[in-house]
């Protein structure tokens, strides 16, 4: 969140993931904290692995976020939005400021699809939930995305 603060245009609005690598309103305090104002939102995109994002949790958020002085930070949710799971939100009050749909924004069928960062400079990484490291598989083959000298 800070690199892309301080690359980014001042004036592109700040949306941080924070349920990457920690506890998403452990994240989401850390994030805060470090923006400060500059911050616009918090994205929740929690994976199926760990039960998907749920009105429970983004009500801990947002009152973790109120408690600690961010009151004006938006919460945005993700992952697998469709017209009914949006329903269950907002039938929950969940205090939900935005919903990210991708794959079911069209009348076609939907195809999940992700791209996870899994390994950097050989050291296996994942977004919680997700097992770390490369996966083996056949059909993929292994690019050098270093720019030539």
């Amino acid at each position: 969140a800070e690199a892309f603060d301080r690359h980014i245009d001042p004036e592109v609005p700040r949306v941080i993931l924070v349920d990457t690598f920690k506890d998403e309103a452990e994240e989401a305090l850390r994030v805060a904290d470090a923006l400060g104002d500059r911050l616009w939102g918090v994205r929740l995109d929690t994976p199926s692995e760990r039960g998907r994002v749920t009105p429970e949790l983004v009500r801990e958020v947002r009152a973790r976020l109120d408690q600690a002085g961010h009151p004006n930070v938006k919460i945005v949710v993700s992952g697998g939005m469709d017209v009914e799971r949006i329903g269950v939100f907002r039938d929950a009050g969940a205090p939900v400021d935005s919903f990210a749909v991708g794959s079911y924004i069209s009348k076609a069928s939907p195809i999940d699809f992700t791209g996870d960062l899994k390994e950097i400079d050989g050291r296996p990484v994942a977004k919680r939930g997700r097992i770390p490291g490369r996966a083996e598989n056949p059909r993929l083959e292994r690019i050098d995305l270093q720019r030539p000298d």
